[in-house]
């Protein structure tokens, strides 16, 4: 018999969108940039392939990338993190799923974002822990309420994850709602794991990693979306010295990692090595465009839908309540040839919300924008 926790985990709302792609659809459902990976990053990976680089790396991953994972981190972050407190994982969903079943026991409470990346509810259902809604509401800009927070917190519960820039909503947290999150960590002694993978697509604001106001954090980054590296399935974990010593976080993780995973990819660790050590105008090239797609698919929703400007990230999540729900609209405008994800896919508090991926041409948003205008009216 199949197990109930995975009869009771559903199928990605995302990645079903992403299958009804067709060359005559404009994809604004699936959250990958549609830019080609850095020639330097590629040719790097075909530098290592031409050695016969392709037998297994340490677990850990091949120490020049988690060094310079480790630099990476003091260099952006301030974080120290030395490379020994740093794993390579098969993308930054593996290091989430290592992360929650780390702490997550039948019973354990996860708190999560609602609405959230759909990862975290069913990473923390599979671990047969019970998730917690750290709800984000339209009404107050999606910030977070540190003392509906508060209120949640308690004796069953074991790790908040956090999520900034957020997909689906496009915030940034601000310093004032990292603090007191971490604040909250701090004081019940709970661990905080924080999803980064978006740190670098950000416009006018400033990242703030909780790692920077507690030990309490476990920071999960990687390299799909700031370099355009999705299908390389590269990602880490890193743990400071303090928080690893109270639990041996790294050791422990290593033996699921071990056994489900050995190692990413030996090849293409050297072409992330390239992209944190090569030139970052790739980066900022990429994040220029992004905030010019960001402008127009604002100014084309906002006087249709009640929306607020994307911060980071590169979705937009309007709500459409005045036309119907977020499955209504999102089913309407699948047949029409636009592609979307409802929001409630994300959680209950995006019920009333569809959301817009911007990561492909400034052309095809134009064309959205058109049906889409079409479809409303």
């Amino acid at each position: 018999m199949i197990t109930k926790k995975l009869l009771n985990t559903e199928q990605s709302e995302i990645r079903k969108i992403f299958n009804m792609a067709s060359k005559d659809s404009i994809n604004l459902g699936i959250g990958e940039p549609d830019f080609n990976t850095p020639q330097n990053i590629i040719d790097a990976c075909k530098t290592a392939l031409d050695k016969g680089i392709t037998s297994y790396v340490p677990n850990m991953g091949i120490p020049e990338l988690t060094e310079a994972i480790s630099e990476k981190l003091k260099k952006d972050n301030n974080l120290d993190i030395p490379q020994n407190k740093v794993m390579v994982t098969c993308g930054a969903s593996e290091a989430i799923m290592l992360s929650i079943m780390a702490f997550t026991e039948k019973g354990d409470e996860v708190i999560i974002p609602n609405p959230g990346f759909v990862t975290y509810k069913n990473m923390v259902q599979l671990s047969e822990g019970k998730p917690i809604s750290m709800d984000l509401k339209h009404e107050n800009d999606f910030k977070i309420d540190l003392d509906d927070l508060n209120e949640k917190v308690n004796k069953n519960t074991k790790c908040i994850v956090h999520n900034s820039p957020s997909n689906p909503l496009g915030t940034v947290a601000s310093k004032e709602e990292v603090k007191g999150l971490a604040q909250i960590a701090e004081d019940n002694e709970i661990i905080i794991i924080s999803d980064e993978i978006y740190e670098k697509i950000i416009y006018g604001k400033k990242h703030y990693s909780p790692a920077s106001y507690t030990d309490n954090c476990i920071v999960i980054n990687g390299f799909s979306k700031a370099y355009a590296m999705t299908g390389w399935r590269l990602g880490y974990m890193a743990v400071n010295e303090n928080l690893d010593s109270k639990y041996n976080i790294i050791d422990n993780v290593l033996k699921i990692h071990q056994f489900g995973f050995a190692c990413a990819t030996s090849f293409a660790q050297y072409g992330a090595l390239e992209a944190l050590n090569g030139s970052q105008q790739c980066v900022k090239d990429m994040v220029k465009e992004f905030e010019r797609r960001r402008n127009l698919i604002y100014d084309g929703l906002k006087d249709k839908f009640k929306v607020i400007k994307p911060e980071g990230a590169f979705y937009i999540f309007p709500d459409v309540s005045e036309y119907g729900t977020g499955m209504d609209v999102a089913q309407k405008l699948i047949e029409n040839g636009v592609l979307c994800v409802p929001g409630r896919a994300f959680g209950s508090n995006g019920e009333n919300n569809v959301r817009f991926s911007y990561a492909t041409s400034y052309e095809d948003i134009e064309k959205a924008l058109e049906i889409i205008d079409k479809t409303i009216n």
